[in-house]
């Protein structure tokens, strides 16, 4: 992330500061970002911090492509998305051990055509409720960009489907339509979709 991409991000990104020889491997030391962590479990009800995720989330979003590319870093059309996603599904249904309902409810996923209509953008690719620091209720930093690439924005909100018993996911991804402007229609059903496959993902880890 250059100066000029973290100049149009409203949070503070951790800059390599450099490193040092310590027992035989190395220490790599960044400058430090003000902020607290908090766990999935503590957004409930923090209206204030939910649109400030949706806020930054969008800032992500909306960072030109072309620095992805120029960085040799991945860049996926929906095609490609759904590709993967397919596979996904395939591997775990050959398990036998997913209910044919829910397979069933994949499929039809897989098959619709305007489910797969979106313009893919910059994501993060790796985001959690730990990926954020906050103070006052605001974003003040996001840590974590090892899956930096060009792909589905909903990748980037399924962990907020994950906030059960209120409306923290709802006030985020409201937050979030209202900056970006997008009319993917489809965002929130994607999102659902891919915090099915994450679940799906660790059970076959869990097989293999």
């Amino acid at each position: 992330l250059s100066t000029g991409v973290r100049s149009r991000l409203p949070f503070t990104v951790s800059t390599f500061a450099g490193q040092t020889p310590i027992d035989g491997t190395r220490a790599i030391v960044y400058e430090f970002v003000y902020g607290t962590k908090l766990g999935l479990g503590e957004l409930r009800g923090r209206d204030g911090l939910a649109s400030s995720i949706g806020r930054a989330i969008a800032a992500i979003h909306a960072l030109p492509t072309s620095f992805i590319a120029d960085a040799g870093l991945p860049a996926l059309s929906p095609v490609e998305i759904l590709r993967s996603v397919v596979s996904i599904m395939d591997r775990a249904s050959a398990t036998s051990l997913v209910p044919s309902a829910l397979i069933g409810r994949w499929e039809r996923a897989a098959e619709d055509s305007a489910l797969w209509q979106f313009a893919p953008t910059v994501i993060n690719g790796t985001l959690a409720a730990d990926s954020f620091l906050s103070a006052q209720e605001e974003v003040t930093g996001v840590l974590g960009w090892s899956g930096l690439s060009v792909g589905d924005p909903a990748r980037d909100l399924h962990w907020l489907l994950g906030v059960r018993g209120d409306a923290t996911a709802d006030t985020a991804i409201d937050a979030y339509i209202r900056t970006r402007g997008t009319s993917d229609r489809q965002l929130t059903q994607r999102a659902m979709l891919y915090r099915e496959l994450e679940i799906a993902k660790w059970l076959l880890h869990g097989t293999q």
